[in-house]
């Protein structure tokens, strides 16, 4: 079926970007077509002898495209760079329109209508869709276990720390001190949140008053 031959084709590569949207080359569009079908042709529309209908005094083009033995009718305002209707467009405006149209009509046959979808890939594959398999759940790294004897050994330090707090009388001492058991003071924070916050609580008060 010439749809279905239509929707497989990937047309990323010739497209660009402009004001946000995504074009397709009408050029390369019309290619494609008459790949699949040298007898192609496509018709625009006249009105009073002009190549646009007008509609309130901007343009509409009108295009017919003949493909595989049917025929499909599309219709496009006449637009600025902005994609507003121009008000009394001028020849070269009327023609960036009528190729605008002629590819849009070419999508729907199936050409190209994924960059209309909004899509990257064509809507149709000759590949069978591969379904992703479930990720395994990460295992949480487990914390290492805190046994009681060691929770008695911080406790001990902990009550050793508060009281060399409180006979210091130099701050450069007190910061001293700190450092050289910072591995326990941070075994401490880590396993004994309470003890740690007196401990620095204390700390403070002292540094304050040396």
């Amino acid at each position: 079926m010439l749809e279905h031959e239509l929707l497989k084709m990937d047309v990323s590569g010739y497209t660009e970007r402009k004001q946000g949207l995504t074009y397709l080359s009408w050029a390369h569009a019309w290619a494609q077509a008459l790949q699949v079908d040298a007898d192609a042709n496509f018709h625009v529309h006249t009105f009073d002898g002009k190549a646009y209908m007008d509609v309130n005094g901007t343009g509409m083009v009108w295009v017919d495209v003949t493909l595989g033995g049917k025929t499909r009718t599309c219709w496009l305002p006449v637009m600025d760079y902005k994609n507003k209707p121009i008000t009394n467009p001028d020849s070269f405006a009327v023609n960036t329109a009528i190729m605008r149209c002629l590819t849009k009509c070419l999508a729907w046959f199936g050409l190209g209508l994924n960059v209309y979808a909004g899509d990257d890939l064509p809507l149709v594959s000759d590949e069978p869709k591969q379904e992703k398999k479930a990720e395994p759940p990460k295992e949480e790294k487990k914390k290492p276990a805190f046994s009681r004897q060691e929770a008695e050994n911080l406790t001990l330090f902990g009550d050793t720390l508060l009281q060399y707090i409180e006979i210091q009388r130099s701050e450069a001492d007190l910061r001293s001190y700190w450092k050289s058991n910072q591995e326990q003071i941070d075994k401490i924070k880590a396993h004994m949140p309470d003890l740690y916050e007196i401990i620095v609580t204390k700390f403070k008060e002292a540094k304050a008053n040396v």
